[in-house]
């Protein structure tokens, strides 16, 4: 949910960095450090402004709570930007090492026939081909209780796909827990997160752990809601976060598609007109490819028998976050009970390896939002409790050995929510 304004003023995203290509067309952030900057809400113009002085620097704005925003510096300003004589601590030493930690996207092993994949899966990343092997080799283990799906194709004729689950109540016969993940291209943690809950509720329910989930919910579980992006990211630009969409008369590419759901897609404040911002909202409501056929679909799974749970899995930044994003006075009906809810995932999520979360509405947590997911499923497909969870890390890139930790943390959350909401 965070996003890299990859921009020279915080006045104008018009003109973006170039950054240095590698090896293979592959974008070089060799050298580049990841900068935390402290201020407050009334303090960050001021810091751009100053930070805007410096020509490769990169400004990474986002879910920071008012406390700090990053910038990604390249090794020779790196004097200048201590000479500016802001309150900067280093996170990173070198994002092009970070990145190199995430290891090689290793191949998918099929494995033997009705089999369900080796937990092994997620000890590395892997290519978008290979997620949806794993897809269809987590069905052809679950058969009788599974299917895959498609939702509708993307801008670059891509199937946006996933997987459905039910238990002993047969095919949409309960409500439904809805799971998105990697809205943002560079987000790789929460494709790796909703498949571990995916494996978990498949590979428990024989043995009886997960089958009361499944008896009691249809789970619809989509890992990567932009195929388009994730390619780019993992062939070309790592950081990249929106789709690839091309517009007649605009240079720049891609549309942040978590602005551009039709839910005060309009407000001011909440994300950026200028096409070659990353968090560019489109030209009209709901005008990516995306976005139309999630929100016919979600609006379909919604009137069979209603969505109890919808999480948008993002990274990084640990929070729990509720409606609304568009505005910071106005409060969903439910927000006591979702508040409540969402701090009881907090303390469970802490006791694996005492990760602390924050909960709270979108725009007061972390800033305002317009045009998400959340906000348009909450208010327009009547789900009853809509979020978005930004998972660990202290960038977007997270070495490999953080998956398993990510994903049993977060599994324990669900876990322990799930009977809550039968």
């Amino acid at each position: 949910m965070k996003y890299l304004n990859i921009a020279l003023s915080a006045a104008s995203l018009a003109s973006a960095v170039v950054l240095p290509e590698a090896d293979a067309g592959k974008v070089n952030y060799d050298g580049y450090k990841l900068v935390h900057v402290e201020t407050s809400d009334d303090g960050r113009s001021s810091i751009f402004s100053t930070a805007s002085t410096l020509a490769d620097t990169i400004t990474l704005q986002g879910c920071d709570h008012g406390e700090h925003v990053d910038f990604a510096v390249p090794a020779h300003e790196f004097d200048a930007f201590n000479a500016l004589g802001l309150n900067a601590t280093v996170v990173e030493e070198d994002l092009g090492a970070a990145i190199a930690a995430e290891g090689p996207l290793v191949p998918f092993e099929a494995p033997e026939a009705a089999a369900l994949p080796s937990a092994t899966w997620f000890n590395a990343y892997h290519s978008y081909a290979d997620h949806l092997s794993f897809l269809k080799s987590v069905q052809a283990a679950f058969p009788s209780n599974s299917e895959i799906f498609t939702v509708g194709q993307t801008y670059e004729k891509r199937d946006i796909t996933g997987i459905h689950l039910w238990g002993s109540g047969g095919k949409d016969s309960k409500p439904v827990v809805y799971y998105h993940a990697t809205v943002h291209a560079r987000e790789w943690i929460a494709t790796m997160v909703a498949e571990y809950l995916l494996y978990q509720l498949v590979s428990g329910y024989s043995n009886g752990t997960t089958s009361t989930f499944l008896d009691n919910f249809d789970f619809y579980i989509i890992p990567v809601v932009n195929p388009d992006g994730f390619v780019y990211s993992q062939q070309s630009t790592r950081l990249w976060r929106k789709n690839r969409q091309v517009r007649s008369g605009i240079s720049a590419v891609g549309t942040d598609i978590n602005r551009n759901w039709p839910n005060h897609w309009d407000t001011p404040g909440g994300a950026s007109t200028t096409p070659s911002a990353e968090d560019y909202k489109g030209e009209a409501a709901c005008d990516t490819p995306e976005c139309k056929v999630l929100t016919t679909f979600s609006n379909k799974i919604a009137a069979k028998n209603g969505i109890r749970w919808y999480i948008d899995f993002h990274s990084y930044a640990k929070d729990i976050l509720l409606p609304y994003g568009y505005s910071c006075s106005a409060r969903v009906a439910n927000l006591a009970a979702q508040q409540s809810l969402a701090n009881s995932m907090k303390t469970t999520i802490a006791q694996a390896y005492g990760t602390q979360f924050t909960a709270g509405p979108i725009c007061s947590t972390i800033y305002q939002a317009t045009g998400g997911s959340t906000d348009y499923l909450t208010d327009t497909t009547k789900v009853t409790y809509a979020w978005a969870i930004e998972l660990r890390g202290t960038s977007f890139v997270l070495p490999a050995d953080q998956i398993v930790p990510s994903g049993i943390e977060i599994w324990n959350g669900v876990k322990a929510i799930l009977p809550k909401l039968v």
